[in-house]
């Protein structure tokens, strides 16, 4: 009996590390199995690490978007991504046919190194098409104009952004057409808008437009030559509204860039609009200058930087006697006045053209903005 009994126990430690033995080869053929190259037809060529992403520690309620735009030729390093909430590179010129055409090699090297530091920082990183001037030359209009007026050219155009925004793990795209001069283009900048949305926010990818301030600095009237279809915004996530370059509107005059008075027409503009239409206002954004604009024509714009870099004290004004001309241009206090004026009519946040513009340091307009936003969501929070 006492035999029996031991051979029967040595006979069930031998059935058992058997079948120990039997996972260990299994697992290892799996393994080995897994570890066999796979064939992929297109590898994104872009370094980003494909991470998820943190929630934000504020509420959504409560929570507002600083939006800033990049050039291309810009370097990614001196962007302050820490304050921002996106970055927008810019730009990408739309062909008629529907292709797209980005700057050179540098410009992709200058997107891939923007995709990285806005991923780094747990940032949205969105890539602008149109703009005012054309990689061909002259206005990107005409071209823009064609290319979502065919339903062709319109849907390859669609497709190219789509897939862009893909191998480079962009976050997005924003829609940069200066400017829809009648219904038709209006029409067909919302077709486009809508077929873009479809393609992009399935894949959790945002969509925004960057859109004219619609009232004339000089006159202060809502102006009829820019047509935009309102049900077209219900297909965007953000509209940035450039409320800037009023210089042009009338005969020149360089005060016009931007002052506090034609800022409020604008914001009371839009507000109304998008309460008529029953659209979400937390969708507008409220775009800002930080550039100066010379009272002689014949001088460059100059940058916030280059004011403060003259003297820290130009911060907190709005002109500067500089290069034989007065400059005017938006100085600390008035970013902080205009901030909250967008706040209390309920925008999402705040846009600036353009970041490589800013000075560094304790003169920084995006700090000032910044402070702004986030004093405004403190307060919401109490």
């Amino acid at each position: 009996m006492k035999k029996r009994t031991i051979l029967l126990a040595l006979v069930m430690v031998i059935t058992f590390l058997g079948g120990i033995l039997t996972g260990v080869l299994f697992s290892a053929n799996k393994s080995e199995q897994a570890a066999k190259p796979v064939k992929v037809e297109e590898v994104p060529e872009s370094t980003k690490n494909l991470i998820e992403k943190e929630t934000p520690e504020l509420e959504m309620d409560n929570s507002k978007v600083l939006i800033g735009y990049v050039q291309d030729f810009r370097d990614p390093n001196i962007v302050d991504y820490e304050k921002l909430t996106h970055v927008i590179f810019s730009f990408a010129h739309p062909t008629s046919d529907g292709g797209i055409l980005l700057n050179g090699d540098s410009a992709i090297t200058n997107l891939r190194a923007m995709v990285v530091k806005a991923e780094k920082h747990n940032k949205k990183a969105i890539l602008a098409v149109g703009g005012w001037f054309h990689i061909n030359g002259g206005e990107s209009y005409e071209i823009f104009k064609t290319a979502i007026s065919n339903p062709v050219s319109r849907t390859k155009l669609v497709n190219e952004l789509t897939g862009i925004a893909n191998r480079e793990n962009l976050d997005g795209i924003d829609i940069d057409f200066e400017h829809p001069r009648s219904q038709a283009d209006a029409a067909n900048l919302s077709a486009f808008a809508k077929e873009l949305s479809e393609q992009l926010h399935p894949k959790g990818k945002e969509l925004s437009i960057a859109v004219y301030a619609k009232i004339h600095a000089e006159a202060g009237t809502v102006t009829d030559f820019v047509v935009y279809e309102p049900s077209m915004f219900q297909y965007v996530d953000h509209v940035n509204i450039m409320a800037y370059d009023g210089q042009w509107d009338g005969g020149y005059n360089a005060a016009n860039l931007s002052p506090y008075p034609f800022t409020e027409k604008i914001v009371t503009y839009w507000s109304g609009l998008f309460e008529k239409n029953n659209l979400e206002k937390d969708k507008l954004v409220l775009g800002v200058p930080f550039y100066a604009q010379p009272e002689d024509p014949a001088i460059k714009q100059v940058s916030f930087a280059a004011i403060i870099s003259q003297d820290p004290a130009n911060a907190s004004n709005d002109t500067v006697n500089m290069n034989g001309t007065t400059y005017h241009y938006n100085g600390v206090t008035t970013m902080k006045k205009k901030t909250k004026l967008a706040l209390d009519h309920g925008f999402g946040g705040m846009m600036l053209w353009e970041a490589g513009l800013d000075s560094q340091g304790d003169q920084s307009l995006t700090t000032a903005i910044f402070e702004e936003l986030n004093a405004a969501s403190v307060v919401a929070k109490k």
